[in-house]
């Protein structure tokens, strides 16, 4: 069972906002290796405290019941995990790359995650990528995952990858929509 949704925002609106604030054209070079010629600047809508929130609050309702933490990828994942978790009360975890080879040595930091049920957090999706190192990683630590959600499904495959893994993704908006939205302003 899922939280239900109760959005802060009206939807269109938080579309235009999020494709206004982090949408650019050009030349990029995705982490998958793949050139766009779009690309949408995450640090863009977290750096923005208001539409932070708004994110985060609609975000909130896509986080189902029974999850024990919120586990926020490196380094995007991080600001939207802590705000969700501000909305929904759980407690966050925040999931490196790799893990420290100082001090504790740890893969996430926040608490314990083996035998815990975790929220996958992550910004962007494009191929899903680093959301499966990630998993893989969790998994190796006694890590229970439940669903991924994301701000941004750029629609490039990642859906269907993390799907082969057993792992279910919860986008707030898919590019198509940011797209429509803004083409509808």
């Amino acid at each position: 069972m899922y939280r239900r949704r109760v959005d802060h925002t009206d939807r269109a609106d938080l579309a235009r906002r999020i494709y206004d604030a982090s949408h650019l054209t050009g030349t990029f070079t995705l982490r998958s290796g793949v050139v766009s010629h779009e690309y949408f600047d995450k640090y863009r809508f977290e750096s923005d405290p208001q539409l932070l929130s708004d994110i985060a609050a609609s975000c909130a309702a896509l986080v189902p019941y029974g999850m024990d933490a919120l586990a926020g990828l490196e380094l995007g994942g991080v600001p939207l995990a802590t705000m969700i978790s501000q909305a929904t009360r759980l407690p966050a975890v925040y999931v490196r790359k790799a893990a420290k080879t100082y001090g504790t040595c740890q893969l996430a930091e926040g608490g314990e995650i083996d035998g815990r049920r975790l929220c996958i957090v992550e910004d962007v999706v494009t191929s899903g990528g680093a959301i499966l190192d990630a998993a893989s990683e969790l998994r190796a630590r006694g890590a229970r995952l439940g669903p991924v959600i994301c701000v941004i499904d750029r629609e490039s495959g990642g859906r269907e990858k993390l799907a082969a893994d057993d792992l279910e993704l919860f986008p707030l908006y898919t590019m198509s929509e940011l797209s429509a939205a803004a083409a509808g302003a």
